[in-house]
């Protein structure tokens, strides 16, 4: 498993993913987020489907800060059961993994 990851998070506010996205990013827990301003989401809840629009921020950080940044998202969060999963970047450009590298910090 390499050091790197790539979260997905979604959220239903554009202004409150822009705070968490900065926040993560100011307190060194991730060195980008992108937000995809618009997606459409069907899923199951507490016994219902629903059909929203949400938003998705993919979140790139070292692997080493998924815990804290699990935490601070779901301080952030306006969900019961926020989505907070992550993927192992296996491989990418080195100049940008060390990129991510020098702009986190270690935990």
């Amino acid at each position: 498993m390499g050091p790197y990851i790539l979260c997905l998070v979604t959220i239903d506010d554009f202004d409150r993913a822009v705070v968490i996205a900065r926040t993560l990013v100011v307190q060194k827990l991730a060195a980008c987020v992108n937000i995809v301003p618009e997606i459409r989401s069907i899923y199951s809840w507490k016994g219902e489907i629903c059909d929203d629009r949400e938003r998705l921020m993919i979140i790139k950080t070292r692997r080493s800060l998924f815990l804290k940044l699990q935490e601070r998202i779901k301080d952030m969060h306006p969900y019961e059961v926020p989505e907070i999963i992550c993927f192992t970047i296996e491989e990418g450009l080195p100049a940008y993994l060390s990129w991510i590298h020098d702009v986190t910090e270690e935990p």
